[in-house]
């Protein structure tokens, strides 16, 4: 049964609220760095800065935030002040003498560690593409037009391994290149206007489909060799669900734009998968990672239950049941929105935990960066409260 209008109004208000009545003014008050540019996401879970330092992918993230707030939410000057504040400080301080986008700069903008993962200049890409939108600043269209032509270069080199926070021997593919260049893509396609760069995307979607999907096995494997084999354990038999949920929202984008009925059912089929395989039958939520021979997973901190997974999932299973109306879409959208908003939130902050045990308590220890940035969790509301308004202007419910 389709969502009614009264249940898709709920959905905006709940998500809407959560963005601009918590999550934005929590980083608008703490987040903002107004002396040197950017935001400061070295922080604890309540926003108490850590240290100055600055991965530039957090800036990067928080352009597409802040400029999709903007754009998709509200057309508040506070959000494109906060977006214009990181993108003066990418374009002053974020890039080599090459070009190419560095992994981590001290507060003021010096350089910690050098270009060292493709991702910093994907989430570039996609932070500018969206703040573009906004602005029609020609100078942030022409950096993320430059690091793109280098990206989709660079990927394909033989001695390619920029993959940081988890390295990567280049005799190695992973499912997070293929995956993130999906969504740049097909987001950075739709800003220009661009026919090449869309195709672009289907050949990336389908490479996931083709190579890092295992439907033999239900599951889309991290890692294979160059030529798309499989890899011994631990590496060749690690899953992570919650990327591969994420992954397949990507696919769903594509597939949508293009009516591709068929790879809509196929990664619908997918998240369902991940969202079964994921599940703590104990404790409820999604542990962050398994190994499908019963092994040791390969990256640690397994049975962490983290924010971005269960964000990732509200949304795609949404997206899923609006594009093919199955029941189970709905269903687990329920159950992971109940345990979610019953964990995650944090008291009289707006905000919510983005890393707890097993058991759904918070915990302060890292995971792959030491970092909190606005990301995930807005984004998955910012998509949340456009898929409901559309396809309520669609149903002619508003």
């Amino acid at each position: 049964m389709p969502f009614s209008a009264e249940e898709k109004k709920n959905l905006c208000t709940q998500y809407r609220s959560l963005l601009l009545d918590g999550i934005a003014p929590f980083w608008l008050e703490r987040g903002i760095d107004r002396e040197y540019g950017g935001v400061l996401s070295c922080m604890s879970e309540d926003g108490k800065v850590l240290s100055g330092d600055k991965f530039i992918w957090s800036q990067a993230r928080s352009v597409w935030t802040f400029s999709a707030l903007y754009n998709r939410i509200e057309p508040r000057r506070e959000f494109l002040d906060a977006a214009k504040n990181s993108v003066r400080f990418l374009l002053a301080h974020g890039r080599d003498d090459r070009g190419r986008w560095v992994y981590h700069t001290g507060r003021e903008g010096h350089p910690v560690e050098g270009a060292t993962s493709i991702y910093a200049d994907c989430f570039v890409i996609y932070g500018l593409s969206e703040y573009y939108r906004a602005t029609r600043d020609d100078l942030a269209l022409s950096a993320a037009v430059q690091s793109f032509d280098r990206v989709v270069r660079r990927i394909e080199e033989p001695d390619f391994n920029e993959t940081m926070p988890y390295p990567m021997p280049p005799e190695w593919k992973n499912h997070g290149i293929p995956m993130i260049m999906t969504e740049v893509s097909h987001e950075f396609a739709q800003t220009l206007g661009d026919d090449q760069v869309e195709r672009l995307a289907v050949q990336y979607a389908h490479r996931i489909m083709q190579h890092f999907v295992k439907p033999e096995r239900k599951v889309l494997l991290e890692y294979l060799t160059r030529d798309y084999r499989e890899l011994p354990p631990p590496a060749g038999t690690f899953v992570m669900p919650g990327h591969a949920i994420e992954s397949m929202w990507f696919v769903l984008h594509v597939a949508w734009h293009h009516r591709n009925q068929d790879l809509i059912r196929r990664a619908a089929e997918v998240i369902r998968w991940h969202l079964e395989f994921s599940w703590d039958d104990e404790w409820g939520g999604m542990v962050l990672s398994r190994d499908i021979a019963g092994g040791e997973p390969f990256l640690p901190h397994s049975q962490k239950k983290l924010w971005w997974p269960h964000t990732e999932a509200l949304y795609a299973t949404l997206l899923a049941y609006e594009l093919t109306g199955q029941e189970w879409c709905r269903e687990w959208y329920q159950k992971v929105a109940d345990w979610a908003w019953s964990h995650f939130p944090m008291p009289n902050c707006g905000e919510w935990y983005q890393r707890l045990t097993r058991e759904g308590k918070p915990t302060t220890e890292v995971i792959a960066l030491p970092v909190k940035d606005p990301f995930h969790l807005p984004r998955a509301a910012i998509l949340i409260v456009q898929l409901m308004s559309e396809r309520a202007r669609l149903d002619g419910t508003t």
